[in-house]
């Protein structure tokens, strides 16, 4: 047996604006669309993945969701320019990673991230 997908579902007011919040800060593209319900992705193939926790590392709140992306400070400067709420970072954390939190327009707070080592 083997997990072939986790998909998080975030349950929003307004699918499209949604969509278009995801595609602006992550480029992400519609995969399926049923209207009440959209699915974005990337063209990456990484393994499913599924994290509980207590907190979110240095002292942070749990995160809704972790991104891991190829350009933090791509997406961080995508960020300050839609003015989105910035929660935590960036910062560079012992366990190797470089990440922020941002907060989005769902009240759901993202913890972007990329691998330093």
């Amino acid at each position: 047996m083997a997990v072939l997908r986790i998909v998080p579902n975030i349950a929003v007011d307004d699918v499209r604006a949604a969509q278009e919040f995801y595609a602006r800060l992550l480029a992400l593209d519609p995969v399926m669309d049923h209207g009440w319900l959209v699915t974005l992705a990337s063209d990456g193939r990484p393994r499913p993945q599924l994290s509980v926790a207590s907190e979110g590392g240095s002292g942070t709140q749990v995160p809704d969701l972790s991104i891991e992306v190829d350009d933090l400070d791509a997406v961080l400067a995508r960020a300050r320019a839609q003015r989105l709420e910035i929660v935590y970072g960036p910062a560079n954390e012992p366990w190797g990673v470089r990440r922020f939190y941002v907060r989005d327009p769902f009240g759901k707070v993202l913890n972007i991230l990329s691998h330093t080592g």
